[in-house]
């Protein structure tokens, strides 16, 4: 087969329907669009969500909240899951993950003040509370921001 003998599917091509061309056409006259109305008219017809005059569903609806684009996403943990370590290790984002306590850090990970802390543990992550700093010093461990 060569390009010069391709040709179109069985059926594929038709010539387009002329509309108000004579009663003769079949399709004169109205042209299909019914005798009085809006949708008869030129141009006529409505917006895309018009309902006719009735507040539409979207105006309706109410308009709630707001999602400010440069918040961060911190993800929190309290001073008391940090138990699960063993007494003298490092925590940081890895070992968080590897004992399951963080799985997406997102934008950084906070140790909020909530609970005891009964090892001493070298903390390394995003974000501290004061709190939290003052638990994990007086259990004899280090707080560092990275």
């Amino acid at each position: 087969m060569q390009l010069g003998q391709l040709k179109p599917a069985e059926g594929s091509k038709f010539k387009a329907w002329r509309k108000g061309r004579g009663h003769g056409s079949g399709n004169g006259k109205l042209a299909g669009r019914g005798r009085d109305g809006q949708k008869s008219r030129s141009g006529g017809g409505t917006r895309p969500l018009f309902e006719g005059g009735q507040l539409p569903l979207f105006r309706r609806l109410p308009k709630r909240g707001f999602k400010n684009r440069n918040s961060l996403d911190i993800v929190t943990l309290n001073i008391y899951h940090l138990n699960v370590f063993n007494a003298g290790d490092i925590v940081d984002i890895d070992a968080l993950k590897s004992k399951g306590l963080v799985s997406n850090i997102r934008d950084g990970v906070k140790i909020l003040g909530e609970g005891e802390l009964e090892k001493k543990l070298d903390v390394k992550v995003h974000y501290f509370s004061e709190s939290a700093v003052k638990k994990i010093e007086a259990a004899g461990g280090k707080a560092e921001v990275i």
